[in-house]
């Protein structure tokens, strides 16, 4: 149940139903409510004209007799008018108000008193008469438990100094209109229906033909193989779906190019790792055959000394496929200048193998209220020690015996920054952008006794420093012992504020 819900409620499908039918559904209800107020009201206003037109006729029919009395003669047409029908029952009723009053106008007619000029006794009279004489006064009623619709006029007389005022009431039962505006509202109500269920098709066929591209699409995803990594086609997409197609495009390419940089990096490590063990089984084979025990040691002194080779080529390796995997460090505040003193007393016994003089100046104060002891960075504080751990290792291996290294750190507006400079043999800077590939070894000349390396400390060192927010670059070093000049590597990571 809980997995249905999710899928529906992230459905495009069901909010654009959800949002769409119910606010037409709506409308069309509202709009059917009032188209049958409507046609109640008109048919409230033609029953209501039938009904007034034998009022204003009796109305006129009342005369003066020679002797001031009142008399009514109604017309034919007034008496077929007032006749009742099958289902349709007429009231009416002439009266002369007695006694008179000065004016009948907005005055309670149930209180008024008068005399039957024609009609029937009892009909009930409304609550209060017209302001003006002649304006009719509508009103429903009950005469002998019948419901029924009235209406009322008023009228003064006069005759020779003689005034007559006289009220009308004409009634009719409402059986007959009940049932008119009853078979309208249901007419109107199949027509609305009908219209209704006519739009809600339309919607939800509207919102399925609005998604079959996205159908199309997500079809052609799950038709593709595992190791197609196309790009999307984006030109049968719908124009608001075109940037997702290009976000996924861009996913695509950003793993594709991750699968490369795993492919190649696997081709290159079997290949580095490929030479030296068959360099040893070579060497292993010989130290199998031979007889004297002098050579027999130094077959086996070159195994172990290769041996540590690929020791450490594999600890690079494993080193370089950690900082290439995906997502950021882990951010903290590092002190880059105890990091750093720590580096140079790592590989302060390799660098006196080599008769190296490796050291480590103290910050000077770049900036101000900062303490020169203190070079703060922001970010992993093993990664950036595995960076510049790798930039000592590079500079021990490739600067060449009795050359000075020095590790300094220091800090300005954006950056802390480590450097490790020697006045050894240098780089051609024409190549110092490529020995930052992997297995990229640079010029011959920068070879120290311990040989040309893997070519993987400046890539490792890069990755590592990548993935922290910062970089390394390569500048001139010191005057070099050979009259050239030496290699500076600076770590740059960004500054913690």
């Amino acid at each position: 149940m809980a997995w249905i819900k999710r899928k529906t409620l992230g459905s495009i499908r069901f909010w654009l139903l959800v949002l769409l039918i119910p606010g037409v559904v709506t409308l069309l209800l509202i709009d059917s409510w009032n188209d049958y107020r409507s046609l109640t009201d008109i048919t409230e206003q033609v029953y209501d004209s039938a009904l007034l037109e034998p009022a204003k006729v009796l109305e006129t029919s009342v005369e003066f007799n020679t002797d001031g009395t009142l008399r009514i003669d109604p017309p034919f047409y007034a008496q077929v008018m007032l006749e009742s029908r099958a289902g349709s029952r007429k009231y009416f009723r002439v009266e002369e108000v007695t006694p008179g009053v000065l004016s009948l106008a907005g005055t309670n007619a149930q209180q008024s008193e008068g005399r039957t000029l024609l009609g029937m006794q009892g009909l009930p009279r409304p609550a209060n008469l017209a302001d003006n004489e002649g304006l009719p006064v509508f009103y429903d009623a009950s005469y002998r438990g019948d419901a029924v619709r009235m209406v009322a006029l008023w009228r003064d007389l006069h005759y020779h100094g003689v005034h007559r005022q006289i009220i009308v009431l004409v009634g009719e039962s409402m059986s007959v209109r009940l049932r008119t505006e009853h078979e309208a509202g249901i007419a109107a109500l199949f027509r609305d229906g009908r219209m209704m269920l006519i739009v809600v098709l339309l919607v939800w066929f509207s919102v399925e033909w609005a998604l079959r591209p996205l159908k199309r699409l997500r079809h052609e995803v799950r038709a593709r193989r595992v190791d197609n990594l196309m790009p999307l086609d984006a030109e049968h997409v719908p124009r608001e779906v075109v940037p997702l197609v290009n976000a996924v495009n861009h996913h695509i390419d950003l793993y594709r190019g991750i699968l490369d940089k795993q492919a190649q990096f696997l081709a290159d490590a079997s290949h580095q790792l490929r030479t030296p063990l068959a360099i040893m089984l070579t060497q292993a084979q010989y130290a199998r055959r031979e007889p004297d025990i002098v050579r027999l040691r130094e077959s086996l002194s070159a195994i172990v000394m290769q041996l540590g080779r690929m020791t450490r080529l594999t600890e690079q390796l494993l080193s370089l496929a950690h900082a290439n995997r995906q997502g950021g460090a882990r951010q903290e505040k590092v002190d880059l200048n105890v990091l750093a003193r720590d580096v140079v007393l790592q590989y302060l016994p390799l660098a006196r193998e080599q008769n190296q003089d490796l050291g480590w100046a103290e910050p000077a104060e770049v900036l101000p209220l900062v303490s020169p002891s203190q070079v703060w960075a922001l970010g992993s504080e093993a990664e950036i020690h595995e960076s510049l751990a790798n930039l000592v290792h590079n500079a021990i291996n490739h600067a060449g015996r009795d050359c000075t290294i020095t590790v300094e750190v220091g800090m300005d507006e954006n950056w802390a920054w480590a450097s490790v400079s020697d006045n050894g043999h240098g780089l051609d800077p024409l190549l110092r952008e490529s020995v930052f590939m992997r297995f990229e070894r640079g010029n011959t000349q920068r070879q120290g006794p311990r040989g040309s390396g893997s070519g993987l400390g400046l890539a490792i060192s890069l990755a590592y420093a990548e993935r922290n927010g910062g970089t390394v670059v390569l500048k001139d070093g010191e005057p070099g012992i050979d009259g050239g000049v030496g290699l500076c590597a600076v770590l740059k990571i960004p500054r913690f504020r």
